[in-house]
């Protein structure tokens, strides 16, 4: 989330991130079993699936050695345009309440946006508290900003639903 303004997905790309690595049983022999979790984001369902493509086509080079891929799409990538006017329409209420203009961001997140923007249903992740540091120890609100922020939430909703 940014500090002033809601994530709307805007195009970037792909990474690929190794964030779990398990292997072997003592510290003097060759494992027998290795195992490695990664984390993929990606901007769009094109780019998840040449990922997939690409991580399903990965070979083992040692000789004896095999690979497996497990896993795949979990989570569909919240598309840049599935919520573009209803950025457009919170960064204008944002403007005529006085209100610091609206930053759309790609973070890459997984939230439970992802499945509403992948079923059609326009979605604006991160219109939350206003802050910094997400699930980290650093982690604040802006304490000053949750009025105006309300605000802004209230008028987008009344907005959609008249």
């Amino acid at each position: 989330m940014g500090a002033t303004g809601a994530t709307c997905p805007v195009l970037g790309a792909p990474t690929i991130t190794p964030t779990l690595l398990a292997a072997g049983t003592t510290l003097n022999t060759v494992p027998a079993l290795a195992k490695v979790s990664a984390d993929v984001r990606v901007p769009t369902l094109a780019a998840q699936d040449r990922i997939d493509k690409f991580m399903r086509g990965l070979v083992a080079r040692l000789p004896g050695a095999r690979l497996e891929v497990l896993g795949g799409r979990r989570r569909p990538p919240m598309e840049p345009e599935s919520s573009a006017e209803l950025f457009a329409l919170a960064s204008r209420i944002a403007a005529e309440l006085g209100q610091e203009p609206m930053r759309g961001m790609a973070v890459g997140g997984a939230s439970d946006g992802n499945y509403t923007a992948a079923a059609d249903c326009p979605t604006l992740d991160g219109l939350g508290a206003v802050g910094g540091g997400a699930h980290a120890d650093t982690e604040y609100v802006e304490i000053a900003q949750m009025v105006p922020r309300t605000r802004l939430l209230a008028r987008l909703i009344d907005h959609v639903t008249s």
